[in-house]
């Protein structure tokens, strides 16, 4: 009686049938169809992230400067001498400077950047914060 059960045991294949791998290959597929864009989002989002970051980190420079000198400065070298630092150029636009600052002789101050995701952000001091564009009449 245990002969005939193992004999029949050995006879059958153990395997997976051709139909059972590719229900587990197209399971996968779709999973990584979903997991890719979201990925990918997550990323943009970082260097959005990094980029707004920065602008609010290079107001306080800002800030920092008028304090000391009486008058907002345009000029990106006056910035980083009073603490900020940027965070890595890749979180920016390929050939963009990563940080353009322009003021409007001391009244206003606008800080203008380009995430590697292509979103502008302008930080305005005359409504203090982020706008779609710079706010202050002599401002560009």
């Amino acid at each position: 009686m245990l002969a005939r059960v193992r004999k029949s045991m050995e006879d059958k294949e153990q395997g997976f049938t051709l139909i059972e791998l590719l229900v587990v290959i197209i399971i996968i597929g779709i999973l990584a169809a979903i997991a890719i864009p979201v990925f990918l989002s997550q990323r943009q989002k970082g260097w959005d992230a990094a980029v707004k970051s920065d602008l609010r980190n290079a107001a306080t420079a800002e800030e920092t400067y008028l304090t000391e000198q009486s008058t907002y400065t345009d000029v990106f070298a006056d910035l980083t001498a009073k603490g900020f630092k940027q965070s890595d150029l890749g979180n920016y636009k390929v050939g963009n400077t990563a940080i353009v600052a322009t003021s409007d002789v001391g009244n206003a101050y606008c800080l203008t950047a380009t995430s590697k995701s292509g979103t502008a952000f302008f930080y305005d001091s005359s409504v203090g914060g982020f706008t779609t564009k710079c706010q202050a009449p002599n401002l560009k």
